[in-house]
């Protein structure tokens, strides 16, 4: 199984992500990784990217995601996914389940502020809440509870036995 956390930029997509990658054993993988330089660079400055912008880093998740599936691989990958179009690009096959973590523009930005040594900023929020298209069927997490309750939500919704490792 390969899970896709999603959402805006702060909203806990790494911490959950990466929490929850551990506790099961599992590759996890962030997005923010398979972003050129070039695209860092932009969103460290503030600037919103373009489709364009995005269509290499789509590319590379894509390619991982094959991987992860051809090697039968379990895997949790953060990653923003705000548009329909881009889901497509990693929705690949019914193996591939997706979370989204949910919450409002208040509360993202006060934990955005609490947060240091990142390159997205609270600057790109409101370009990020005007491009997400939430999606249809995904496993809705709201923000708020703690990671630990986040993710034993997450694991019950998916199935996921919660013991330490699965």
């Amino acid at each position: 199984m390969i899970v896709i956390v999603m959402g805006v930029t702060g909203v806990g997509k790494t911490t959950v992500g990466s929490l929850l990658a551990a506790q099961l054993g599992w590759v996890f993988a962030d997005a923010d990784a398979f972003h050129p330089t070039a695209n860092v660079e932009k969103m460290s400055h503030g600037i919103a990217l373009t489709d364009a912008d995005r269509a290499p880093w789509l590319a590379a998740m894509h390619s991982a995601i094959q991987g992860w599936l051809s090697e039968k691989e379990n895997a949790v990958l953060a990653c923003s996914a705000l548009k329909r179009s881009y889901r497509r690009e990693l929705l690949i096959s019914p193996d591939v389940r997706l979370v989204y973590l949910r919450g409002d523009y208040n509360s993202v930005a006060k934990q955005l502020r609490l947060r240091h040594g990142h390159f997205a900023t609270e600057s790109i929020l409101a370009d990020q809440f005007a491009a997400l298209e939430e999606p249809e069927n995904a496993i809705v997490i709201e923000l708020g509870p703690d990671p630990a309750t986040m993710i034993a939500e997450i694991r019950a919704r998916l199935g996921l036995p919660q013991n330490r490792i699965a």
